[in-house]
């Protein structure tokens, strides 16, 4: 796979500390859906911390004992944060649930599922430490150029968990590949940096027995990885089929990690095409950094402003004379792929989404204070509040100010 080079990004983002702890950053889910007394979906706030949206959701499913189909909700939210978001679930209990940093709490009934159209937005309260006093001036006018020139949209780092190592391959490449197999190994035995040692200690044993089905299905606890594997002990070879029963909220994180890889390819470069090296600077990412316009023309910043790309997807049916069908069709050549084979063949379950994307994200009710930082004697921190629309990262936020 083709990773492009970018300049180094050197920048107060490697001294500063962002989520010391889940209380630095808060994450608050905007809805304007109000239940009532009545309705086959039962609807619930869930407020979690140290979980991912999708292990938090597998919990909840395994001690109500529900099956993924009755389960609904908008957005993924971050692990390493405190966060509040909301879900339904088809004649779901009359009750709440409380466990190991995850509290479900009943809300009332919906006449539909809960989505992610239900979302207007997140409200955000982060709190970055460790700051000299030197450092207040430069990202005092970095905030009110945030505030007054928004951000572009780019999916950020949480997007690409699923992508393991250095250099790791994605795993929703891999299954356009026809790679079931190596898809398969990655998403159960693949090393993640936020593994417990449990965690680490069965992906171990996955890589050191990976075939021998039987000897994995008698030491393996009992969990998600464990059914896969016995799925294989009497299906031998049906890595297609092992990875059709992968939980769908995993399969739909695999799938859009790749394409949202290849939409920021995309955005990036769009601005480059549109800045110079004196007009632009560029914000780390994990799989590179990617640049940030500080000037466009007055017909760019009209363009950037009303941008919309598409996710890259063979469900995507762009008239001939689409300007932005050359640049699709680029940045997917650079990985050897066309619009056509954006897609999972003969794998009915896994499909990309279609759909386009904002390039430009407005920051809204944007507010901050300095303090002085309790950790870090002699030093200060800083609280930002702000609120973004659905599907925008607060992270980039912060990487743009800094």
């Amino acid at each position: 796979m083709l990773r492009r080079s970018y300049p180094r990004c050197v920048t107060f983002w490697e001294t500063m500390k962002l989520k010391q702890s889940p209380e630095d950053f808060l994450v608050e889910e905007l809805t304007s859906v109000v239940p009532g007394d009545s309705g086959n979906f039962a609807f619930y706030c869930l407020e979690k911390v140290h979980w991912t949206t999708p292990d938090a959701l597998s919990l909840i499913r395994r001690r109500w004992k529900l099956s993924p189909r009755r389960l609904s909700y908008g957005g993924l939210k971050d692990r390493h944060a405190r966060t509040t978001q909301y879900l339904s679930i088809h004649h779901g209990p009359n009750r709440n649930l409380s466990q190991d940093g995850i509290r479900l709490t009943f809300l009332g009934y919906l006449q539909r599922p809960y989505g992610s159209v239900d979302i207007r937005g997140n409200r955000f309260v982060v709190t970055l430490r460790d700051f000299e006093p030197s450092q207040c001036t430069p990202i005092e006018g970095r905030l009110s150029a945030v505030e007054r020139l928004g951000v572009p949209n780019y999916f950020d780092d949480q997007r690409f968990g699923s992508v393991s190592g250095p250099g790791g391959e994605f795993i929703g490449r891999l299954l356009i590949q026809g790679r079931f197999e190596e898809a398969l190994k990655q998403a159960l035995a693949g090393h993640y940096p936020h593994d417990n040692a449990a965690t680490k200690a069965q992906k171990q044993l996955l890589r050191q027995h990976w075939g021998d089905w039987t000897l994995l299905k008698d030491k393996l606890p009992r969990g998600h990885a464990r059914s896969l594997v016995d799925y294989l002990r009497v299906h031998p070879g049906d890595f297609k089929g092992a990875v059709v029963r992968l939980r769908p909220e995993l399969r739909g994180l695999y799938l859009s990690a790749y394409q949202s890889y290849l939409w920021n390819r995309m955005l990036a470069r769009w601005i480059e095409q549109r800045t110079t090296p004196e007009t632009r600077r560029y914000v780390r990412q994990r799989l590179g950094p990617v640049p940030l316009p500080l000037h466009l023309s007055e017909t760019d910043q009209r363009a950037y402003e009303c941008l919309n790309l598409p996710l890259p997807s063979s469900r995507w049916k762009p008239a001939a004379e689409d300007p932005r069908l050359a640049l699709v069709q680029e940045i997917l050549a650079e990985d050897g792929l066309t619009l056509q084979e954006m897609q999972i063949r003969g794998v009915r379950e896994l499909y990309f989404s279609r759909g386009e994307r904002a390039g430009w994200v407005a920051v809204s009710q944007l507010s901050h204070h300095w303090a002085d930082d309790e950790r870090h004697p002699g030093r200060l921190c800083l609280t930002l509040r702000f609120e973004l629309e659905r599907g925008s990262y607060a992270t980039l936020v912060v990487k743009a100010i800094l």
